[in-house]
């Protein structure tokens, strides 16, 4: 039976619908947050936010929460506690010897200048992300002075609790 009106999603939209299900293994209730690493429409990798292995997690013993001083003078809080979802990926690239050169990102909102340096580093040469981070200008420019592509699904700013 066919369905009528049936949308058979772009690889763009395919990869960041399994991110959104990589997603739902995050152990952060603050970012509950995945991503793929996908290369001539394969998945190489898949990462979530999650604290190292082998150590407890936010959702068993509560949050690590640091603060953070930034350079207009605003003071936001922070979870330290986990690794972020591209991190995440990457290290799992790393354990497996998968080379990530030429691959495409997805996430759920624009990689932190962390994550952007470990993105630039490895090779990835296009990030698609869901949304904005609220505070990525710096890694969109880090992005465009590498070569990088960026681009984002939903062009808006992330929402999520930054108490």
């Amino acid at each position: 039976m066919e369905e009528e009106n049936y949308h058979r999603p772009s690889w763009d939209e395919y990869f960041m619908e399994i991110a959104h299900t990589v997603s739902k293994r995050a152990t952060c209730d603050r970012g509950r947050s995945g991503c793929v690493i996908a290369r001539d429409k394969q998945i190489l990798v898949t990462g979530y936010v999650g604290s190292p292995r082998g150590l407890p997690h936010c959702d068993e013993i509560g949050h690590l929460m640091k603060q953070v001083l930034h350079e207009d003078g605003r003071v936001s809080q922070h979870c330290m506690r986990t690794v972020h979802a591209e991190q995440n990926a990457i290290c799992q690239a790393a354990r497996l010897g998968i080379p990530l050169e030429g691959a495409t990102i997805y996430c759920r909102m624009t990689p932190c200048r962390t994550c952007a340096m470990l993105i630039i580093n490895c090779g990835i040469k296009r990030v698609i992300c869901e949304r904005k981070y609220h505070d990525g200008q710096e890694s969109e420019e880090m992005f465009r002075l590498a070569g990088i592509s960026i681009e984002f699904v939903i062009n808006e700013i992330q929402e999520y609790d930054r108490q």
